[in-house]
């Protein structure tokens, strides 16, 4: 009986082992759907070293750094043209041409200046006291402020905190102290957590733009500031003419408050904790030197290239692949912006051609965006929001890409908001890049730091991707350090069959089912 139950067992065990090779046989057979094998061979057509030297070419001298409004950022624009038309997509922009032209006012940055601190020794009844000055080193210290006058002050510095005067919050940095010819010392954003109560940060908010920072300080009669973010360069405040500032780190922040009797660490938190102004006169006396020149005639550009649907109805609705094309400009230095951002554009330009050599066609158009002046305040996606070329109520979708270059994760802000957008990456991704890929919920409560959080505004649903992961001894964020050496070509090979293959099951899902 034990023999035959043991035959009966190994005669089950057989079958089974037969039929499951049999059927991993046949389905191992199966063809891919025609249209998948077709977007399959242009998938793998998508090239790592080709990405990587249109990173290259951006991040090269002779496009100073495209900062929006300068002759360098022109002839970048010029040359991501020149690609859309080589691929064959249709100019979306002024007059027939791939350009979309915006005003942009723009400042230069003609030396590296000097943010310094006068120390005096001997004794106080002394008329011949001498002073030394100690020095802060450029890029590790301090930056030149982007919009800066150019010129010269020495003065007291007088600690600000936020830089607020906020009636309607019962909050005022600047009551108690005179800033009259001074140099305030400021933080950036604001005391309020926006993760803390959503509808009272929305109060604090208009207070957290670097224009109304630099405006508030020139009304309360300062001429500097040592404006406390980073130290790093940045293009996005107000020009006020014979108002000098500079970006400075955490360096200069002791050195203000060292010997005054307070703590810069308990001094910030007691701002945070109880929302009451912790302002005080240093005595301390700062030299800030910048030489700039100020451009307000300037003109930035987006730039658009289009696609057309073939479906005659969906045609009419549009999936915008977005990023920005602009960087820093030179701080007087090169900030090349291989990550930030023309590793998107890289990527931007992989996928175009792709979409054009493929033959499958995509039903809904597809505008390919570079935004201009995204580093001097999210000008360029703002203007196309007011001069779209599509109708928004149309714009199904932006497909935003900042910062994709530089790691191995990726990561999509907003993706749980949009579920029905973000599955055809989940899906992409599982079958055929095999890459870590996160999401969160984004509430977009704060100053607009992405062309994403424009469109966001508008109520156009909008994932914004970037990629993390790489571990680095230093800073790389709005510095010179922001270069090829940072960038990992197979990253932006996957990022642009990742959002080829995403970007074409959105487009060709036929209508009504897209949500």
């Amino acid at each position: 009986m034990k023999k035959i139950f043991r035959i009966s067992i190994s005669i089950v065990i057989f079958f089974l082992l037969t039929f499951n090779l049999s059927y991993l046989k046949l389905t191992a057979q199966q063809p891919i759907a025609e249209g998948n094998q077709k977007l399959l061979r242009v998938f793998h057509s998508i090239s790592s070293n080709e990405l990587f030297e249109y990173v290259r070419e951006l991040t090269s001298e002779k496009y100073a750094g495209r900062l929006t409004g300068t002759p360098g950022y022109n002839l970048s624009a010029e040359w991501v043209s020149s690609k859309l038309k080589e691929y064959g997509l249709e100019p979306a922009g002024d007059n027939g041409t791939y350009l979309q032209a915006f005003p942009n006012s723009y400042t230069l940055i003609l030396d590296k200046g000097e943010v310094s601190l006068q120390i005096e020794f001997g004794k106080k009844d002394q008329k011949d006291r001498s002073v030394i000055k100690k020095y802060y080193a450029y890029e590790d210290e301090y930056f030149p402020g982007g919009t800066s006058a150019s010129g010269e002050i020495t003065a007291e510095v007088v600690y600000v905190g936020y830089g607020i005067t906020a009636p309607e919050l019962g909050y005022d940095d600047y009551k108690g102290v005179d800033v009259k010819g001074k140099i305030v010392l400021m933080e950036n954003e604001v005391p309020f957590n926006p993760e803390k109560d959503p509808e009272t940060f929305k109060k604090w908010r208009p207070y957290s733009f670097h224009q109304y920072k630099i405006q508030n300080a020139a009304a309360h009669g300062a001429r500097g500031m040592l404006y406390f973010y980073g130290p790093i360069c940045n293009p996005n405040n107000d020009y006020i003419e014979g108002f000098i500032y500079s970006h400075v780190g955490q360096a200069v922040v002791n050195d203000v408050f060292a010997g005054t009797g307070r703590s810069y660490q308990e001094t910030i938190k007691k701002i945070r904790t109880n929302l009451k102004p912790e302002s005080f006169h240093t005595g301390k006396i700062f030299t800030i030197m910048n030489q700039t020149e100020h451009h307000p005639e300037g003109l930035g550009y987006n730039v658009l290239g289009q696609i057309t649907g073939s479906d005659p109805v969906l045609k009419n609705e549009v999936i915008i692949i977005g990023g920005h094309l602009d960087h820093l400009g030179l701080f007087p230095e090169l900030m090349p912006g291989a990550n930030d951002n023309a590793s998107a554009v890289a990527v931007m330009l992989g996928v175009a051609e792709a979409i054009m050599k493929s033959e499958v066609k995509p039903l809904r158009s597809i505008l390919f965006a570079f935004f201009g002046a995204e580093e001097q305040g999210v000008k360029g996606s703002e203007y196309y929001l007011d001069h779209p070329i599509f109708p928004l109520n149309k714009t199904l979708a932006l497909i935003n890409m900042d910062g994709v270059g530089s790691g191995d994760r990726i990561f999509a802000l907003a993706g749980k908001n949009f579920p029905y957008l973000f599955a055809p990456f989940e899906r992409a991704n599982s079958s055929y890049i095999h890459r870590e890929l996160g999401a969160n919920f984004w509430a977009n409560l704060t100053r607009p730091r992405l062309d994403a959080a424009r469109f966001m505004d508008r109520n156009i649903p909008s994932l914004s991707f970037s990629v993390s992961g790489a571990r680095l001894p230093y800073p790389t964020y709005h510095n010179t350090r922001d270069n090829l050496d940072l960038i990992n070509p197979e990253i932006l090979e996957d990022m642009a069959k990742l959002v080829f293959l995403a970007v074409m099951d959105l487009a060709t899902t036929p209508a009504g089912n897209l949500k």
